[in-house]
């Protein structure tokens, strides 16, 4: 007796936020896969975008087991920069030569051509943000951008009523190429036009719901969803929700176009 196919359960084919073009991605994190990099043993990378996706840069989400380290062995990053945010958990980076301590909030900024070494000081698995640029040089003789350590609590902040932001890296610093922001929105505020640009953007959101938009469509955001913009794309953004919609913000700037 032929036994019947089940049918497929509930929501198998339901509601996708998921979106790729070629100027813009909405990435909830649920469908964002699993790599593994040589240069970084037990640990877990999960792209949120490369230049493959057509961005100018690369970033992912760093996934740390207790004692894990890397890379190993340490690389010279002689033509990129690299930025970590640390999610959850305690890591100790070397700056320097010297060790510093990071917890949630924290982070730290590698210029090109310093060694990067991130380990997991803590007992639990560590989450962290991770970004890498290729160094533009600036067409002005100026002084080579230096390592960066910090946290949002101590981060410089600029008010603007219900929008805020804390300025991580690179505003106003002619040396840099990028910045890295977190912006907060209480429930209801907005940015007040539709931007359109000549930066890039790479964005997480740490906390909240949101309603970006990108070109002419509406997406609905969440916490932990990652969305690029390239350059141009229309985009403006609602905060929805009951809580402080928060996310860190990769920009390019203070370079020309041509």
């Amino acid at each position: 007796m032929r036994v019947p196919t089940p049918n497929p359960p509930p929501g198998i084919i339901g509601h996708n936020r998921t979106m790729l073009t070629p100027h813009y991605c909405v990435f909830p994190p649920e469908g964002i896969m699993d790599s593994l990099l040589p240069a970084w043993p037990g640990c877990i990378v999960r792209f949120q975008t490369t230049p493959r996706m057509g961005a100018r840069f690369a970033q992912a989400l760093l996934i740390m087991p207790p004692k894990a380290w890397g890379p190993q062995p340490a690389e010279l990053q002689s033509d990129a920069q690299a930025f970590f945010y640390v999610l959850s958990g305690t890591v100790e980076a070397e700056v320097e030569g010297a060790a510093v301590t990071l917890t949630p909030g924290g982070y730290v900024y590698f210029p090109n051509g310093q060694d990067v070494r991130i380990f997991n000081a803590g007992p639990e698995e560590a989450r962290l943000i991770w970004v890498r640029k290729p160094y533009e040089e600036p067409r002005a003789v100026l002084a080579q951008p230096r390592p960066i350590v910090g946290h949002r609590d101590t981060a410089r902040r600029e008010d603007n009523g219900p929008r805020w932001r804390h300025l991580l890296l690179g505003t106003a610093d002619m040396a840099m190429d990028f910045e890295m922001n977190i912006m907060c929105y209480q429930p209801g505020a907005h940015f007040w036009c539709i931007e359109t640009h000549v930066m890039e953007h790479g964005m997480v959101m740490l906390q909240g719901q949101a309603l970006q938009l990108l070109g002419r469509d509406w997406h609905e955001l969440w916490t932990g969803d990652f969305v690029w913009m390239g350059p141009f794309v229309p985009q403006q953004i609602y905060a929805t929700g009951n809580e402080v919609c928060e996310y860190l913000l990769y920009k390019d700037v203070n370079r020309d176009v041509i």
